[in-house]
């Protein structure tokens, strides 16, 4: 039997992830009489200015309440000022995904109607794709193993990238799972697999372990890109791709390009899922210049939230959520295609506030 009270880990983060996080919580709020379902919410505190105030930006209390939570809700986290002696910046988020093993980045990219994109062909209102990062491995491997050897002129700084089987063959059967279940839902169920295997050994290790794993899907379609290319076809033709599987720092950049092509970072949510925990939170910064203005658009963070109850719809057998997660999505859809609201990187007029207010009422 679907549980009926379920546990979320609410770290809402710095900047503008404070303000759009209170509007997913809102909205989540607005769905529990629909769902049937109650979402008990506790924040938590992390962050860059965590940092300042405390010392640390991920207590261990923290990060215990994310095990024992039912899925973490996440804000955005990090200022441009705040930064470790080493010069990197503040990013929990990263602190995260590698000690619950979050190996699966999870960036799904549609067009909404009613807003505007930069493609001019007609083709871009057809753009609905995802493109799966791995995030425990790849060049975001060398996170505080770099090294910088010899002076001088004779200086060099070395960052390893790693490629494991094991961590390539279990975000690779994550993407056929996707594929498979977008297929059944009418979507193409093709994968492409996207690397760099003419260079590097790693890229090619890549590769093969796709292939091997490709020979357990056989409903899925498959075909190879290099990365290069791609980023030119996600241009070019976005419209042609259904779901895209690749390395740690390519997923890194091409997820921030496929955002661009619906109109940018506010409209694009994101998943870190692993075998035994999940994270959501929109793909945006803290933008720290518009923070405390209330013009922020939250839609990303809405549309992470509605990733979450479909994780949780997945994981527990309870339609009531997923229910809720097409709630959420259409009636942000409409409010958009209507005119009610439209976002002010789309040169429209509406604030935090007035998105949250369209889409609890079209609830």
């Amino acid at each position: 039997m679907p549980k009926t009270s379920y546990s979320i880990a609410v770290l809402p983060g710095d900047g503008i992830g404070r303000e759009v996080m209170d509007a997913a919580l809102q909205v989540l709020r607005s769905l529990e009489s629909r769902t049937g379902r109650r979402f008990v919410t506790v924040k938590h505190p992390a962050g860059a200015q965590h940092y300042v105030e405390c010392g640390e930006s991920l207590p261990e209390s923290t990060l215990d309440a994310c095990r024992q939570a039912d899925a973490i809700l996440f804000g955005a986290m990090g200022l441009p000022d705040v930064r470790k002696d080493d010069g990197t910046e503040i990013i929990p988020q990263l602190d995260i995904r590698f000690a619950l093993d979050l190996y699966a980045g999870v960036r799904p990219i549609r067009s909404f109607p009613g807003l505007p994109g930069p493609l001019a062909s007609p083709r871009a209102a057809d753009i609905d794709l995802v493109l799966v990062r791995e995030s425990t491995e790849g060049l975001f491997f060398a996170r505080g193993r770099g090294r910088i050897e010899g002076e001088g002129d004779a200086a060099a700084a070395y960052d390893t990238m790693k490629i494991t089987r094991k961590g390539t063959a279990r975000v690779c059967d994550f993407a056929f799972k996707l594929a498979r279940q977008r297929k059944a839902r009418g979507k193409r169920g093709h994968l492409t697999n996207v690397d760099k295997a003419n260079v590097f050994a790693s890229m090619a290790f890549w590769r093969q372990v796709f292939e091997e794993r490709a020979a357990h899907f056989p409903d899925i379609s498959t075909e190879h890109a290099y990365v290069d290319a791609m980023a030119l076809n996600l241009v070019m033709k976005p419209w042609a791709y259904d779901v895209l599987v690749t390395e740690n720092m390519f997923g890194d950049i091409l997820s921030d390009q496929i955002a661009a092509l619906v109109g940018g970072m506010g409209m694009a949510p994101s998943a870190d899922i692993g075998d035994d925990y999940a994270l959501f939170q929109p793909a945006h910064g803290t933008a720290p210049d518009i923070a405390g203005q209330g013009i922020a658009n939250p839609s990303a963070m809405l549309l992470s939230a509605a990733m979450m109850l479909d994780w949780l719809a997945e994981r527990d057998g309870d339609t009531a959520l997923a229910d809720g997660a097409r709630a959420i999505e259409n009636a942000l859809g409409s409010a958009f295609a209507s005119g009610v609201v439209r976002p002010r990187e789309f040169g429209g007029s509406s604030g935090t506030a007035d998105i949250v207010r369209a889409v609890i009422e079209g609830l």
